[in-house]
């Protein structure tokens, strides 16, 4: 066991190829950087974690088999890579269980604009498949990597969680939970944390999240924290004893925590989670690294003010565009460089108008002054939708959905109709 787990991690760190070159891209749960203008190489990414593309044919099955429109985060590929689906899939046709688990690590008072594409694409998971879903806030880990006071990290965790429950979830399918509140409230969940930590050795740990001699232990025993939820038995007001497999939305960068998970789960009598991973929105300064909450100028907050937007993009946001007009319409812009557009393929779900946008900007028809103002005209309504249904999530609200109790889902192995 020590061996596949050892194997299957070791090119998680992108940092030398064959030749002992360095690589472009370095991936790991923390930072995200690439040389590349055009950002992060996911081919090679997908190749190195030994995931699986999406492809045609898999969403082909997918539409089938939910028999309506995909996502348009699916079509454009944003969410290009996954683990089992075709296992998700199969039970969906079999009238057979699954849940939803996804997280976020609370390391500002504010989720920033990036933080809501796993949401908002799990929002339609929860409503298309009709399932429960854990939402786990890592307010434990922030406070081991971040100069933040427990306190602190409670604080915005409970912040953040308002921020999640904007996107619309459905309150009676949806349990959110604070690592530091919840581990002391259910010994199930903390039973499977150390079934997890007694299957994984220091050198393999160290190996898969390149801890060192220095760091301190908090670190080192993270990682099956973030694993439990994975396992259904770890929320037995929900399940029961119920062994229920799960299907985990979450950017790539996370995969080496469930990559361990599923090197796992076997020997634990669970099922390997399933994965869909998104690729990274990039800072408004370029696609060599994703946006960061800790530096307000790479990203479009959640509290931003319209002005603020529209200051943003037209300050930050790195164009594709040609240093003057007259070149710009003889050559056109570059879409693989030019933020602007990239945060369009995110947001703007018409893929006529995106293609139209397309097709103007590297002809040289659109000028990036001009695009600038498309993406601030559709990412202003977006935030001041969220704003104004953050204003309803009362603090009762959120105790209410991060209490532990029972969903409004009955575990069956037939459709639940």
């Amino acid at each position: 066991m020590e061996t596949q787990i050892s194997n299957s991690v070791n090119e998680l760190k992108i940092e030398n190829n064959e030749n002992g070159e360095e690589e472009d891209d370095f991936v790991d749960p923390w930072n995200v950087t690439s040389k590349s203008q055009t950002g992060v190489d996911y081919d090679k990414l997908i190749k190195r974690f030994g995931s699986s593309k999406i492809d045609g044919e898999l969403l082909t099955k997918w539409e089938k088999v939910l028999n309506q429109p995909l996502h348009h985060l699916l079509k454009r590929q944003i969410f290009f890579s996954h683990r089992d689906m075709h296992n998700i899939l199969k039970m969906r046709e079999e009238g057979k269980s699954f849940y939803l688990y996804t997280g976020r690590g609370p390391s500002s008072d504010t989720m920033h604009i990036g933080h809501l594409i796993p949401f908002l694409f799990t929002k339609w998971l929860q409503e298309v498949f009709d399932v429960p879903l854990v939402i786990q806030l890592t307010d434990d880990e922030k406070f081991l990597w971040k100069d933040l006071k427990l306190e602190e990290a409670k604080k915005l965790a409970f912040e953040n969680a308002k921020d999640i429950l904007a996107c619309g979830f459905d309150e009676n399918k949806t349990f959110i939970f604070s690592d530091l509140t919840f581990m002391g409230q259910c010994p199930e969940f903390y039973q499977n944390v150390v079934r997890v930590q007694k299957c994984v050795t220091f050198n393999q740990v160290k190996g898969i999240f390149g801890f060192g001699d220095s760091d301190v232990i908090g670190k080192i025993s993270f990682p099956a924290i973030q694993a439990a939820p994975a396992f259904s038995t770890s929320f037995p007001f929900i399940f029961g004893n119920a062994n229920i497999p799960c299907l985990i939305p979450c950017a790539i960068d996370q995969d080496p925590y469930f990559r361990m998970t599923r090197d796992v789960a076997p020997r634990l009598g669970y099922h390997k989670p399933a994965l869909l991973h998104s690729s990274f929105i990039p800072a408004l300064q370029g696609a060599k690294t994703k946006m960061s909450a800790s530096d307000e100028n790479t990203a479009i907050f959640l509290t931003d003010t319209p002005k603020q937007i529209k200051n943003k993009i037209n300050k930050h946001a790195f164009s594709g565009g040609k240093a003057t007009i007259e070149e710009h319409r003889e050559l056109g812009g570059d879409c693989s460089v030019d933020i602007s557009y990239q945060y369009l393929t995110f947001f703007l779900e018409d893929d006529d108008k995106l293609h139209k946008i397309k097709e103007d900007y590297e002809s040289g028809a659109l000028l990036t002054g001009e695009l600038k103002k498309m993406l601030i005209e559709r990412v202003q309504p977006i935030i001041a939708e969220h704003q104004k249904r953050r204003a309803t999530i009362t603090d009762e609200v959120v105790k209410r959905v991060m209490t532990p109790r029972k969903l409004n889902f009955n575990f069956t192995d037939k459709t639940n109709k």
